[in-house]
């Protein structure tokens, strides 16, 4: 199945099909987590206007369909918050369709951001994901290492989240 998914840079045209996988995602793998409201609440429109002028800027790559329909995304970039030394680089999103998950996109996409940020120059890479997301383990488990916590605020609530990292970038690349 992983075979008919094509990973590659994504186009301002998808910017409509990301936001739907964006929100989707949000409201399988955040409920029960962060409030119902919140997720009721999130828009595609605003989502996809929020992507149109976020495709430019980040490194943005789409897990497509034979068919065209997009079924996840990673994006990355310079680190943000500069809270550990030495990481340069940030995977800031990866959302995957609930019924694709646990297919192997999501290593791929990792790859191919890390793979792209290789190629910029950058050395070690981190993400950021809320403690209480079992897709921690996914990061555990392509040998990312636990860096710290840090609080987080969605809407109107505290979350902790966990930072976990790679000091070369290129141990993604395998």
């Amino acid at each position: 199945m992983t075979n008919s998914i094509k990973i590659r840079k994504a186009t301002q045209q998808d910017a409509q099909q990301i936001a739907k996988v964006h929100v989707d995602s949000w409201r399988t793998t955040y409920r029960g987590i962060v409030p119902d409201s919140l997720l009721d609440s999130m828009s595609y429109d605003k989502r996809e206007k929020k992507w149109k002028r976020k495709i430019p800027e980040d490194i943005l790559f789409i897990a497509e369909k034979n068919d065209g329909m997009v079924v996840g995304f990673a994006s990355g970039g310079n680190e943000r918050q500069q809270l550990y030394t030495g990481y340069d680089s940030e995977v800031y999103a990866i959302y995957i369709l609930n019924e694709y998950q646990k297919r192997g996109i999501g290593r791929r996409l990792i790859r191919a951001v890390a793979q792209e940020l290789s190629k910029q120059g950058f050395k070690a890479l981190l993400i950021w994901v809320l403690e209480d997301n079992d897709s921690k383990h996914f990061y555990e488990a392509i040998g990312g290492q636990q860096l710290g916590h840090a609080q987080l605020e969605i809407g109107g609530e505290l979350f902790t989240e966990t930072a976990y990292g790679w000091t070369d970038i290129r141990e993604l690349l395998k």
